[in-house]
C-alpha cells in the first residue's frame, strides 16, 4: 500500500486541499518511504512508532496529518474555543525553530485557520506568555521550554491536547530530557495520539514507548541508514600526524578542489575555533556553530549560511546530557555545580544546543570529518547532513593512527552484504602537496591556545554588546557598557596575507589545469572543476561528488596520485 501511495502521490492520501497546495508549492513531487507509510496510519488516529535515517521526509510524515486533523476538528465544531490541541517536542532550539518553518509553509494556505508557535525563537520565556495566552493551535519547543511554561501557567494542556509528537526521541534522551518529558506527561489528557518519530531505536527508547504511545503500529520503511553509493559518496584518509590532516585540508580548499558547501565536524569547540582561525590564515571565511551562545545566534550563524554568505560551518555534535538548574534541583543537586567538559575544562554549553541531527543546512555539497566520529551513531548523524532529498554528496573522513578503531568500528557497522567498507580510501600520494606544508606548518604555528582563547572571549564578548536583552541594563549602566567596548584589543590570530594566494609554482603539476587558487570571492552557480569539466558551465543536477577532481591521473608521473577505486 505505501508503495502505491509514493507512486500515486498525495493527492491520493485524503489530505486537505489546502495542504495539498502548500506540498506543491515546496516542490514535494510524490511521498517519501516514510510519508509514504506513516502518513495514512497517521490520519487513521493510530499512534506510531516511526524510524527513518536523517533526511528522509520525517517532518512532513508528521506535519501532515497533524495539521489535517487540526483543520478537521475546527470544519467538524466552528464554535469549539480556540486551544493548544498539538505539541511537537523537538531536541535542541534549532531543530524547533526549523520545525515550526515547516510546519508554517505547510498551513500557508490556511494560516488564518490555524497558527504554529516554536518557544525556541525567542530566548527569554517572558516574551512568550503573551503569544502563548493566545492560544496557538500548536506548539513546538524543548521538553524544558515547555514545562516551564506548563509551570508557569501560561500554557495549559490537559483539557485540549490532541496529538504529541516526539521528534528525534532518541536524541530527546539522549540529551537528558528523560526526567522533563515524564514531568510533562503529568500535565496531559489521558487520551491523545502521539507520533513517536527517531532516526534509531534503542532500549531507552522503549521505555519511553511505553509511557506516550498506546498500542502502536510501528512504521520501519525499507531504506538503508544511509544514502546509496550512487548517491552518497564516502572516502576516508588515514593521516600519520596532526599537521597532515590540516595539510590534506588546506590542499582541499584552498586549491578550490573541494566544490560547494561543506560541514566540517571537529570533536569539541576549543577545536572548532582553532580550526576557524587556521582557515582564516588563508583568507578562507568560515562560521563555528558555538554552543556556549543562545539558540537566536546560533540559528542566525546557520541562516548566514544558507543564504550563502559562507562556503563553510565548523561545528561539533556534543550530544552528552548537560545538568540544566532545573534539573540540578530535582536530582537535590545545587544548581550551578553541574559542568559539561570540553577536553577537561569546564564549559557553560546550552542544554538546547544539537547540530549533528535534525538541522537543516541547505545545498550541503559535502561532510567532512576532520575528527573521527566517536560512535557509529553519530556518523551517520554527521554525514546525514548532506545527500538529503535526492541531492547527491559526498562524506570525507580524516583519521589519525590513534582514531584508527573508531573508524573500523564505523566500517564494519555500515558494512556492504558482500562485507565491503562503504569508506573507500581516497587514494593519493602525499608527496604531492608536499609544496604546502610549510605554509601550513606557518598557519598552525600562528593559532595558538591563548588564540584560540582570545577568540572565544571576543565572541562572547560581542554577543554581550549586541544583546537585546542587555540594551536596558547597559542604558541604566553605561560604565558597564563603556569598559566592555574599551576592554583591552583582543587578537585571536596574527593572520598573514601571503597565505591567501597560492603561487602557480607551488600548484602541483598534476593539478595545474584543474586546481583555482586565489582569494574567494562571491560565486554565482557552482562550476565543474575537473579534466572533463566545460569550463564556465554550471555544474548539472547530479554531478558525482565535490571531491571527484582530486582523482589525478597517474600520467606522466611515477609515484603521483592515485585514482580512487
Amino acid at each position: 500500500m505505501a508503495a502505491d501511495t509514493a507512486a500515486s502521490g498525495f493527492e491520493h492520501m485524503g489530505l486537505d486541499p489546502r495542504l495539498l497546495r502548500a506540498v506543491a508549492e515546496l516542490g514535494w513531487a510524490t511521498p517519501t518511504a516514510i510519508q509514504a507509510q506513516a502518513i495514512p496510519l497517521a490520519l487513521e488516529g493510530r499512534d506510531l512508532l516511526a524510524r527513518a535515517r536523517t533526511g528522509s521526509g520525517k517532518t512532513g510524515a508528521y506535519g501532515l496529518p497533524l495539521l489535517h486533523k487540526l483543520l478537521s476538528i475546527k470544519e467538524a465544531s466552528p464554535a469549539l474555543p480556540q486551544a493548544v490541541r498539538a505539541l511537537v517536542l523537538v531536541p535542541s532550539a534549532e531543530l524547533g525553530r526549523q520545525v515550526g518553518h515547516t510546519l508554517r509553509q505547510l498551513s500557508a494556505f490556511c494560516a488564518r485557520r490555524l497558527r504554529v508557535v516554536d518557544l525556541c525563537s525567542q530566548s527569554d520565556p517572558a516574551a512568550q506568555r503573551p503569544v502563548l495566552m493566545e492560544q496557538p493551535d500548536v506548539v513546538v519547543g524543548t521538553p524544558g521550554r515547555v514545562l516551564a511554561h506548563l509551570g508557569g501557567h501560561s500554557l495549559s494542556l490537559r483539557h485540549s491536547l490532541e496529538l504529541l509528537v516526539l521528534d528525534e526521541a532518541d536524541l530527546l534522551l539522549s540529551f537528558g530530557f528523560g526526567d522533563d518529558i515524564k514531568a510533562l506527561l503529568c500535565h496531559l489528557p489521558k487520551i491523545y495520539q502521539a507520533l513517536l518519530v527517531s532516526a534509531t531505536f534503542n532500549p531507552e527508547l522503549e521505555a519511553l514507548q511505553e509511557l506516550v504511545l498506546h498500542n502502536p503500529v510501528l512504521v520501519l520503511p525499507p531504506e538503508p541508514r544511509l544514502p546509496g553509493h550512487s548517491q552518497l559518496q564516502q572516502f576516508q584518509v588515514r593521516c600519520g600526524t596532526e599537521e597532515d590532516k590540516f595539510l590534506v585540508l588546506v590542499a582541499l580548499l584552498q586549491l578550490r578542489l573541494l566544490r560547494g558547501r561543506a560541514l566540517l565536524f571537529v570533536g569539541s569547540l576549543a577545536r572548532a575555533f582553532r580550526l576557524k582561525l587556521f582557515l582564516e590564515q588563508f583568507g578562507i571565511p568560515a562560521c563555528t556553530l558555538n554552543s556556549e551562545l543562545p539558540a537566536a545566534s546560533r540559528c542566525h550563524v546557520i541562516a548566514q549560511f544558507n543564504r550563502g554568505l559562507y562556503d563553510f560551518i565548523v561545528a561539533t555534535d556534543e550530544e552528552g546530557p548537560v545538568e540544566t538548574p532545573q534539573r540540578q534541583a530535582r536530582k537535590g543537586g545545587t544548581p550551578g555545580k553541574g559542568k559539561a567538559k570540553d577536553k577537561g575544562k569546564a564549559k557553560a554549553q546550552d542544554p538546547e544546543y544539537g547540530v549533528a541531527r535534525g538541522i537543516d543546512f541547505q545545498n550541503v555539497s559535502a561532510v567532512i570529518n576532520f575528527d573521527v566520529p566517536p560512535t557509529v551513531e553519530s556518523y551517520i548523524h554527521r554525514v546525514g547532513r548532506t545527500a538529503r532529498g535526492d541531492n547527491p554528496g559526498t562524506a570525507l573522513t580524516l583519521a589519525l593512527p590513534e582514531e584508527h578503531e573508531g573508524l573500523t568500528r564505523i566500517e564494519d557497522a555500515l558494512a556492504g552484504e558482500n562485507g565491503q567498507s562503504m569508506l573507500q580510501p581516497y587514494k593519493f600520494c602525499m608527496e604531492e602537496i608536499e609544496s604546502l606544508r610549510y605554509r601550513c606548518r606557518d598557519a598552525m604555528r600562528s593559532v595558538t591556545k591563548q588564540a584560540v582563547k582570545e577568540a572565544r572571549l571576543r565572541e562572547i564578548r560581542d554577543e554581550l554588546l549586541n544583546s537585546e536583552k542587555l540594551k536596558a541594563y547597559f542604558e541604566d549602566n553605561p560604565r558597564d557598557l563603556h569598559v566592555l567596548r574599551h576592554d583591552k584589543p583582543l587578537h585571536p590570530a596574527i593572520v598573514k596575507p601571503h597565505l591567501r594566494n597560492v603561487p602557480d609554482y607551488l600548484v602541483p603539476p598534476s593539478l595545474r589545469g584543474i586546481a583555482r587558487p586565489g582569494p574567494r570571492k562571491r560565486k554565482g552557480p557552482r562550476v565543474l572543476r575537473g579534466p572533463s569539466a566545460h569550463r564556465g558551465k554550471p555544474a548539472p543536477r547530479g554531478t558525482g561528488n565535490p571531491l571527484q577532481s582530486f582523482k589525478f591521473s597517474r600520467r606522466g608521473a611515477k609515484g603521483r596520485a592515485v585514482p580512487t577505486p
